[in-house]
C-alpha cells in the first residue's frame, strides 16, 4: 500500500467543504451530543478525539446522515443544504467508513469495492462508465490489487478493513469520513493508512474527518483536532493548541504528559499510571 508509487491510481481531485452547526443528538430522550459544530475543509484532515462515550462517532455519523439529529444544520460548499439532498445525491459528496461492517459471503474483493459505486448507478443497475477505473484506483491505493478476485470471506480482519476503505475511495467523494479506521490493522498498515489519509488531503484536496483513539496518531495526521468530552466540544484547533497536558488530563481523568518527538517534531503523549508514578518516586533522589 505504498501511495507514493500509486500516483496513477489517485482519485480525482474534487474536495468539498462540509460544515455542521448546532448538532444535538439524543438517544432515548437523553442528549448525547450537545450543540456541536464541525467544519471539514478541502485539503485538511480533522481528527476527532476524546474518551469513550464522548460523542465522537455519534457526531461523525450524524454529519454523514446515518444518525438522525434532534437539531442540526448541514451545509456543503457554503450554499447547498446537505439535509435537503436525496441520500443518493448526498453520497456523491460524502463517504463514511463505519467502525463495524459485516463479513461479506460469496463475494470477491472487487465485488465488495464496487458497492462504493452505488451513487452513480441509479435504478435498475444503470451503466457506470467511470466505475471500473474508480474501483481499480481504489484497489491500488489500498494495496488490494493482487487480492481483487479473492473471496472476501477468506480475508483477515485487517485486509477486510482495507476492502471497506477501498469501497469508500471508489465512491469518489470530496469528503471522506473515517470512524476509527486503524482498528484491526497491524502497525505497518496503521502507518500506511494514515499516510494515505494525509496524501488524500495534500495531493487531492479531499476533506477528511477521522475519529481516532490514539492521540499520537491524531497529532501526526491531523491539521486540526476536535476534542470532545461528555458530548460537548471542549477544544477545536491546531494540535499544539488542543493537546495540552492540563486539558488532556482534565478530559481523560488521568495524568497525561505531552512533549515533542525529537525524530518527527510531532507532539507525543504519555498517560501516567500508578506504577509509573511509583517508579518515578523510587528513582528520585531522597
Amino acid at each position: 500500500m505504498n501511495v507514493a508509487e500509486e500516483t496513477s491510481a489517485a482519485p480525482r481531485t474534487r474536495g468539498h467543504t462540509l460544515a455542521a452547526t448546532g448538532v444535538t443528538v439524543a438517544y432515548d430522550g437523553v442528549d448525547v451530543v450537545h450543540d456541536a459544530s464541525l467544519a471539514l475543509r478541502p485539503g485538511e484532515v480533522t481528527a476527532l478525539v476524546g474518551p469513550n462515550g464522548s460523542g465522537k462517532s455519534t457526531l461523525l455519523r450524524t454529519v454523514a446522515r446515518l444518525q438522525r439529529p434532534r437539531s442540526a444544520t448541514l451545509v456543503l460548499d457554503a450554499d447547498t443544504d446537505g439535509l435537503a439532498l436525496s441520500p443518493r445525491a448526498f453520497s456523491r459528496y460524502v463517504a463514511l467508513l463505519t467502525q463495524s461492517r459485516p463479513t461479506p459471503g460469496g463475494l470477491t474483493v472487487r465485488d465488495v469495492v464496487e458497492f462504493g459505486r452505488y451513487p452513480y448507478r441509479g435504478r435498475w443497475g444503470r451503466a457506470d462508465p467511470g466505475g471500473r477505473g474508480a474501483v481499480d484506483r481504489a484497489l491500488a491505493l489500498t494495496g488490494l490489487t493482487g487480492l481483487a478476485e479473492r473471496g472476501a470471506e477468506h480475508l483477515s480482519g485487517g485486509q477486510l478493513q482495507r476492502v471497506w476503505l477501498a469501497g469508500c475511495l471508489a465512491q469518489d467523494t470530496g469528503v471522506l469520513l473515517l470512524d476509527e479506521p486503524t482498528t484491526y490493522l497491524d502497525l505497518r498498515y496503521q502507518v500506511e493508512l494514515l499516510d494515505l489519509v494525509r496524501d488524500l488531503a495534500d495531493d487531492h484536496g479531499i476533506a477528511v474527518g477521522v475519529v481516532l483513539h490514539d492521540l499520537d496518531q491524531a497529532a501526526t495526521v491531523a491539521d486540526r483536532i476536535v476534542l470532545l468530552h461528555d458530548g460537548r466540544i471542549v477544544a477545536d484547533g491546531l494540535p499544539e493548541d488542543v493537546l495540552t497536558p492540563q486539558r488532556l488530563t482534565d478530559t481523560y481523568g488521568i495524568r497525561i504528559e505531552v512533549d515533542t518527538d525529537p525524530l518527527t517534531g510531532r507532539l507525543r503523549t504519555r498517560a501516567v499510571g500508578r506504577h509509573h508514578t511509583r517508579t518515578e518516586r523510587l528513582n528520585s533522589p531522597s
